[in-house]
């Protein structure tokens, strides 16, 4: 104990776009955000608001050709960075970043992603898990990379799939454990990094 020198905590930005479960799940688990960046209106700003977490509305005013992604992702940096962030944890965040964001936070990007990669990656996982006639799927979570839904594998979960599963209930169940799942696997991971910055 008798060192003078004092470790900060580390701390978290949440990215998020939607309805906020995933961050919801997070802070009720007792994990701590600094900042909530979303890139549009949406009920994940409430949610943090709610919790006294600070927000930043990094509004994306285009969603065509004329979208100037690595801007874009400039202004979502600086935005974490202004807020001392250590680790980003993407919470359902829309907007596909450019490489930049990766550069700022390398290997600090955690994601989850409705499927067990590396199979089914993409916005229709659950879909395309059905569609394939699986009889298992799950959830990942993984360090997000310049690669949409790759990276190294944090933590993965089995979901089996029953007779008569639709898009929503498969997916609902998944959602269940994720919302277990990424919760632990973001605090074992900050807890790593904490030791790390110890040694």
């Amino acid at each position: 104990m008798g060192s003078a020198r004092v470790l900060r905590e580390v701390r978290l930005g949440v990215l998020a776009s939607g309805s906020g479960t995933i961050l919801e799940a997070v802070l009720e688990a007792g994990i701590p955000a600094c900042v909530v960046v979303a890139d549009r209106a949406c009920r994940a700003l409430e949610v943090a608001a709610r919790a006294g977490v600070a927000t930043e509305l990094v509004l994306r005013e285009s969603y065509g050709p004329d979208f100037d992604r690595r801007a874009y992702t400039s202004n979502v940096v600086d935005v974490l960075q202004s807020y001392d962030v250590d680790v980003v944890v993407m919470a359902g965040f829309g907007t596909v970043f450019s490489a930049e964001i990766f550069a700022a936070f390398p290997g600090r990007i955690l994601n989850t992603h409705p499927a067990l990669l590396p199979a089914f990656k993409g916005w229709h996982a659950v879909r395309d898990a059905l569609e394939a006639g699986v009889t298992v799927t799950g959830t990942t979570v993984h360090i997000a990379t310049e690669a949409v839904d790759d990276g190294p594998v944090l933590a993965q979960e089995e979901v089996a799939v029953l007779p008569g599963d639709t898009e929503a209930t498969l997916h609902e169940r998944i959602k269940i454990v994720e919302r277990r799942l990424y919760p632990e696997t973001i605090r074992r991971f900050t807890a790593q990094l904490q030791n790390e910055r110890s040694m």
